[in-house]
């Protein structure tokens, strides 16, 4: 069976709690980063596609299919690389209901705001604006 999204946000609590403290959970995120191996095709890293309000280069393409939403993202920093997947286990392959019924001022509870600096404060919102948008798009389009 598949996480919830709460689930998957506990799971992540559950390894920064292990880590402790700041610099190192900066670590595990920057060794996500080195492991993610999502890549957009060249064609794909477009104005379209680009996620406004990111510190660095980053590009979602996302995808409502069989009544679910599916993003596929490319960070061109570190942080942003390990940012994705902590952020797409929790969102990615999820219906539109579960993603607008979830609180994302919850990802705050992680204690993202006090380890990223504001910058990338803004940029992990945007990207979460992106999530949401999409999400009641496809939720709108009913598909």
């Amino acid at each position: 069976m598949r996480k919830s999204m709460d689930e998957a946000l506990e799971e992540i609590r559950s390894d920064f709690e292990l880590l402790q403290d700041p610099d190192a959970i900066i670590e595990y995120i920057l060794d996500q980063g080195r492991r993610n191996d999502m890549r957009l095709k060249e064609e794909e890293k477009n104005e379209k596609t680009r996620i406004k309000g990111c510190a660095s280069e980053a590009w979602m393409v996302e995808e409502c299919k069989d009544g679910r939403v599916r993003f596929r993202v490319e960070g061109s920093s570190s942080m942003a690389k390990g940012m994705i997947p902590l952020l797409l286990k929790i969102f990615n392959d999820r219906t539109p209901e579960e993603i607008l019924s979830f609180d994302p001022n919850k990802l705050y509870s992680l204690g993202f705001d006090k380890i990223l600096s504001p910058t990338r404060l803004q940029g992990m919102e945007a990207f979460l604006n992106r999530i949401y948008s999409f999400a009641k798009k496809c939720r709108e389009e009913g598909r």
